[in-house]
């Protein structure tokens, strides 16, 4: 379980993340909303450590992770930021590869070998293992980066809009496979998302949070509903329910 207490963040004298206390437990998929400012992408950062707090702690199954050696950490805790550019003439198949640094130091041995393999099937890239990243398309690149996540083999796996930048098939793709990551792979994902229909589709919860602050936690419909929707991004918008499926349609 990922814990935060008393988690603050501050820019130029304004906190940026202020959480008093957070929890997210283990399992499933965790889907982190907001308008943007709202603070997601710090706070997964924080939990990352990517990001020191001005104050406060964040802790995984008990330990504060700041104590946690960072050889130990990677192996428990992996994380896919927004920036997430490589040199272009990598392949596709060392791209992955990097994801077992934390075990085999870069002298990659036969289950490290395995390992890449299991995940390049997982996001069905096998056929392209020895093409260059810059020979991909945009969401072909984007299920290489998540293949180097799962094949890091952490408990805890981590996205920063993961959604960034893709069309929507591609969009669907990648939500399928962080979906395929906590029910076949049994990891605890936490995601930031901006397409709201995609977090209710897809989350076992949901974490809504406006300028730092929590505002709703719980499970999608708990949280996606129009009033608290409508407040928390502050336009018209409706929620309702297709074949017992959520759906948010906005309006203007």
């Amino acid at each position: 379980m990922i814990r935060v207490e008393n988690l603050g963040k501050s820019y130029a004298g304004q906190w940026v993340v202020d959480l008093p206390e957070l929890e997210l437990p283990r399992g499933g998929l965790t889907a982190i909303i907001g308008p943007n400012g709202a603070g997601k992408s710090t706070l997964l950062s924080m939990i990352a450590r990517l990001q020191s707090p001005d104050r406060g702690v964040v802790t995984l199954d008990g330990q504060d992770i700041l104590r946690i050696p960072g050889d130990t950490l990677a192996r428990r805790l992996t994380v896919l930021r927004q920036d997430n550019a490589m040199a272009a003439r990598l392949t596709v198949s060392d791209l992955v590869g990097f994801g077992r640094y934390p075990y085999s130091k870069g002298r990659l041995t036969g289950e490290d070998h395995a390992k890449i393999e299991e995940s390049l099937a997982l996001v069905e890239l096998q056929p392209y293992r020895h093409r260059f990243l810059d020979e991909l398309s945009g969401g072909q690149r984007q299920r290489a980066f998540i293949a180097m996540v799962l094949a890091q083999d952490t408990e805890y796996a981590l996205f920063d809009e993961p959604l960034n930048s893709l069309d929507i098939r591609h969009a669907v793709s990648v939500m399928q496979l962080l979906r395929r990551a906590a029910e076949e792979l049994g990891k605890t994902v936490v995601t930031v998302l901006h397409d709201l229909n995609f977090a209710a589709r897809h989350s076992d919860r949901i974490i809504a949070m406006k300028n730092g602050q929590l505002q709703f936690a719980g499970p999608p419909h708990q949280v996606i509903r129009t009033v608290a929707l409508r407040d928390l991004y502050g336009i018209d918008l409706n929620v309702s329910r297709t074949d017992g499926k959520l759906m948010v349609d906005i309006y203007g």
